[in-house]
């Protein structure tokens, strides 16, 4: 298991990528879920969980409904924070960064990944905003599987992705007697700055 030692990786990408990695192999559900904190105009935070899809230099991404309450507090605030807790792992990772919108062509690719189904729903679905009841959203799940019941379905023009551009980074890792390790990197003109946290 790796650990955060008094040796650390001048990238947190490294370290990030080695504690997915093992949380894909130990996690029971969703390794990839995380939450994403957003603000609206309003100055009250929101909060839910998505799906980590991608993560490189550039940033963490995932995709959603773009006239979902996600989305539009993303929009107007360019900024968000993520949380990834693997509890068997006893470890959590903190992001927080500017946001900007994937590229046309990584949300088409990513989205041509998807189960058909969820490329159905994508469609069917007003992410957020009021529903009668769940025959309505059944009714419109079959229209639109009626509608793209040949070929393949395009990615609909209010789906695509987010990408947060870590700024901050910390990792935490579960210690007895409540003496957690807390590793913070900070992201500097020349790089990565680190330091460690009291519990």
């Amino acid at each position: 298991m790796v650990r955060i030692t008094d040796t650390t990786p001048e990238d947190p990408l490294a370290l990030f990528a080695a504690w997915f990695k093992e949380a894909e192999q130990k996690e029971p559900n969703d390794p990839n879920g995380m939450a994403l904190a957003t603000v609206g105009g309003d100055g009250m935070p929101s909060l839910r969980m998505v799906l980590l899809k991608g993560f490189d230099a550039a940033g963490f991404v995932f995709y959603t409904n773009l006239e979902s309450r996600k989305a539009t507090q993303l929009e107007a605030q360019l900024k968000a924070a993520l949380l990834f807790h693997w509890k068997s792992l006893r470890r959590q990772v903190r992001i927080e960064g500017p946001v900007s919108a994937v590229s046309d062509e990584e949300a088409d690719a990513y989205f041509a990944t998807r189960p058909r189904q969820s490329q159905i729903g994508a469609w069917a679905s007003d992410q957020s905003r009021p529903l009668e009841g769940r025959f309505e959203l059944e009714k419109r799940v079959a229209r639109f599987a009626a509608k793209f019941a040949v070929g393949r379905v395009p990615r609909p023009p209010h789906w695509s992705g987010f990408r947060v551009r870590p700024e901050l980074i910390e990792f935490w890792q579960d210690g007895a007697f409540r003496l957690h390790d807390r590793l913070v990197y900070h992201r500097e003109a020349e790089g990565w700055r680190t330091e460690r946290l009291f519990p």
